[in-house]
């Protein structure tokens, strides 16, 4: 899964095409309807969540998910999207690239849940055996009538499950934190350029 050289176009392919018969790995833990919260993950999980305000008004949340959409939430300098013509559907694969200490990882997932209401969007991913974690991941806009207020809320349930990624566990750690806040910035500095 980890190699010194960014994945060839044709490769991504394979692998997506490959990923499209798998089924997830991860154990049913997240909702878009609620927060695991105080309930503890299972034993070897990690539970991470990072929420923030992107803006307000129904502009600024048209404008995030059109950003989503456009997996601009994964489009950061070491991280994207290797697949972005994918929709947010049920059942759609995801592919993330992902480049790190000199090392690159195209990480499959697929999405297994989505929401799509006036005051709402988002949907949660989970890994398939091709990806270095296992769990899942949910990413959820949510527009608060009453203040207008947009919000954006990452969550996440995972272990390692790579061999490598359980030896260096430290460092995942500080990349699935760091992955979180860029995707913060990132949806942020989206928010901006609508203005």
């Amino acid at each position: 899964m980890f190699q010194f050289t960014r994945p060839t176009p044709l490769a991504i392919a394979n692998q997506i095409a490959a990923a499209r018969s798998l089924p997830s790995t991860a154990p049913r833990l997240l909702s878009l309807n609620h927060t695991l919260g105080a309930i503890p993950p299972p034993s070897g999980f990690v539970h991470d969540q990072l929420h923030s305000c992107l803006g307000n008004g129904a502009r600024a949340f048209q404008a995030a998910k059109r950003a989503f959409e456009t997996w601009a939430p994964f489009d950061l300098d070491w991280v994207r999207v290797a697949n972005p013509e994918a929709a947010i559907a049920p059942g759609q694969v995801v592919a993330v690239e992902v480049h790190t200490v000199g090392l690159w990882t195209l990480n499959l997932s697929r999405i297994i849940e989505t929401i799509d209401a006036p005051s709402r969007f988002g949907f949660i991913y989970a890994t398939t055996s091709m990806h270095v974690e296992q769990g899942e991941e949910r990413f959820l806009l949510e527009f608060d009538d009453a203040s207008g207020d947009v919000s954006y809320d990452i969550e996440a349930v995972s272990r390692p499950r790579n061999t490598l990624a359980r030896l260096a566990f430290p460092i995942s750690r500080t990349f699935q934190h760091r992955f979180a806040r860029d995707s913060h910035r990132r949806m942020r500095v989206e928010h901006l350029a609508e203005k």
